[in-house]
Formats: C-alpha cells, structure tokens, sequence
C-alpha cells in the first residue's frame, strides 16, 4: 500500500486547521440523555471520514446488529464501559479498548452499565452520518416504508431477528 495522491498542491502550505475546545456544547442531545459532539464531519474532511463523540447517560441505548456496505465504523472508548457486539460475541470494553468494523460487518453497541460511558465513533469514508443520527428521533413518526427508506438512505441494514 502506497500513500494517495496528492490533495493539497499549493506552494507552501496553509492556515487551515480547526480547534473544537473539550467544553464546546454537543451537536445533538436524546431524549434519553445521550449526546452527540461532531468532532470532524465528512463535509469538513473532503469525504475522508467522521469523527464524533458519543456520551450516553446511565440509562440503557445503543442500536440492535447491523451493517453497513459503504462505510467502515470504529469505536474508541474514552470512559465507562459499552457493549460491543463484534457479530459473534458481546465484548465488554473498557477506557481504551478499540474495536474496528470493516464494510458488511455485524456489529451494535449498548450502554448496559447503569453509568454513564462515552465513545468516539469513526466513520470512513466521511458518510453525511449527521443527517441519520438527527433523524433516529423521529423514527416513530414514519411508515414503514420511510424507515426502510430512511435506512437506505443512510446505508443502514438490520439483521432479522
């Protein structure tokens, strides 16, 4: 594997980096607590990937098994513990661990604690990842029909139960 080409082809380089302090306000807040920071959106990182910062309160959440064709997801746990489903086993993660998810892999993740836990999340390539965690809210005002649409929209595929 070599390096890609060439994105930046000016002279001398730029000032162009951006700085997002620790106590800047999350983006999105659940109902059931849970936040959302947007660390680096694919819109900011030319469709690289997306990096964002998910705190979830004491109360139970996280999504059932599913997978992505389009993008690859990858969690780095920052404090607590989360419960991550690698599509054979539920791990029990700890501050530190990292589990990385390639395109078609099973995965899910939950806050079964009672503590509060938080995560980053990585998204690669930069998928618009904003708009499907902004939606999930309203999911319940939607048919049938919208939710698998949505889904699609947002390359989102549930496994059966």
């Amino acid at each position: 594997m070599s390096y890609p080409p060439p994105y930046y082809l000016g002279p001398a380089g730029e000032v162009s980096a951006t700085y997002r302090p620790a106590a800047t306000a999350p983006d999105l807040t659940y109902a059931n607590g849970n936040t959302v920071h947007y660390l680096a959106t694919g819109e900011s990182t030319h469709g690289l990937f997306g990096l964002y910062r998910w705190e979830m309160s004491a109360a139970r959440s996280g999504p059932a098994p599913h997978y992505h064709r389009s993008i690859s997801e990858s969690f780095y746990i920052l404090s607590g513990s989360v419960r991550i489903y690698d599509g054979k086993r539920w791990i029990d993660t700890a501050p530190g661990d990292f589990v990385h998810v390639p395109e078609g892999g099973i995965h899910a993740f939950a806050n079964e604690s009672g503590e509060p836990a938080s995560m980053l999340l990585h998204f690669s390539p930069g998928a618009p990842r904003e708009a499907y965690f902004e939606g999930l809210p309203n999911l319940s005002t939607l048919t049938p029909l919208e939710r698998d649409e949505f889904m699609l929209t947002h390359d989102t595929f549930w496994l059966d139960d």
